[in-house]
C-alpha cells in the first residue's frame, strides 16, 4: 500500500503529464521507458516541494519513500527517488550502500536513472567511505549491464576532483573489452572525468590500451584533451 505522500506525487504527475513530452522523451532511450511526460525541471520542482514536507522524517523513512517511488516503474518517480536520497547525504553511513545497491539491481533500467543515482548519491557516499570502492569492482563483474555501468559512473564526481585514479584505471581494465555500449560509454566517461585532473596518466593509459579499447570508450576518454593528443590517440 502506497503512502499518502507518494500517492499524492503520482496523482500530480499523472495530471501534469503531456503526451508530446512523453513521446519526445522516449527518443533518448533504446529501452521502452514508462514516462508521465514531464520536463525534468518540473520534476525537480515538484520533488523539492514534496520533500519540504518531510523535514521531520528520519533517513530510513525517506529511503522507504524512495523505494515506493522506484517501485512505480515510472521515470519521473525514479529521478525523484534519486534526488531525495541525495538530499540526505549528510546522514549517509556505510550500511546505506546496500540500499543503493538494491535499487540499482532491482529498479534501474536505463542510463539516466543509473547516472542520476550513481553520480550524486553513490558518488558522495564513496567520497565519505572510500573503502567501499572495492564493492564497485564486484559490480564491474556483474551480469547486469547497469551494475557494470554503475561501477564506473559512480566515480565521475570524485574523478573530477582528482580522486581515486588507481581505482579508476583498475575498473577501466575490468570493463575494457565489455561489449555493451552503455558500459563502454560509462567507463569512457569516467576516464574523461579523470583526465580533467590527471591528463598525462589517463592519456598514457588510453595509448597503452587503444589496440583493444572500443572506439566508443576511446572517444569519450579523450574528449577533453588537447587536439594534438586526441589526434594521436585516434590514429590507427
Amino acid at each position: 500500500m502506497k503512502s499518502n505522500i507518494v500517492s499524492g506525487i503520482i496523482q500530480e504527475l499523472e495530471i501534469q503529464g503531456d503526451e508530446k513530452i512523453r513521446k519526445s522523451s522516449q527518443h533518448f532511450f533504446k529501452e521502452t521507458i514508462k514516462f508521465h511526460g514531464i520536463k525534468s525541471s518540473v520534476v525537480l520542482r515538484i520533488g523539492k516541494e514534496y520533500f519540504k514536507k518531510l523535514r521531520d522524517k528520519s533517513k530510513k523513512e525517506i529511503f522507504d519513500l524512495c523505494d515506493e517511488l522506484w517501485q512505480t516503474g515510472y521515470f519521473e518517480e525514479s529521478i525523484m527517488a534519486c534526488n531525495w536520497s541525495y538530499y540526505r547525504h549528510k546522514d549517509f553511513e556505510p550500511a546505506d550502500l546496500k540500499i543503493f545497491e538494491k535499487w540499482l539491481h532491482l529498479y534501474v533500467s536505463n542510463w539516466a536513472t543509473c547516472d542520476t543515482l550513481c553520480n550524486h548519491t553513490i558518488g558522495t557516499l564513496l567520497e565519505m567511505y572510500p573503502e567501499f570502492i572495492t564493492e564497485l569492482k564486484k559490480w564491474a563483474k556483474s551480469e547486469n549491464r547497469w551494475m557494470r555501468r554503475a561501477s564506473a559512473v559512480s566515480l565521475i564526481i570524485p574523478a573530477r576532483k582528482g580522486k581515486f585514479l588507481h581505482d579508476i584505471l583498475e575498473i577501466s581494465d575490468m570493463l575494457l573489452t565489455d561489449k555493451d555500449d552503455m558500459v563502454q560509454k560509462g567507463y569512457g566517461w569516467m576516464l574523461k572525468a579523470a583526465s580533467e585532473f590527471h591528463q598525462k596518466p589517463v592519456f598514457e593509459y588510453v595509448i597503452g590500451k587503444k589496440a583493444i579499447m572500443p572506439r566508443t570508450s576511446l572517444r569519450y576518454a579523450i574528449e577533453k584533451m588537447p587536439r594534438e593528443l586526441r589526434e594521436q590517440a585516434m590514429a590507427k
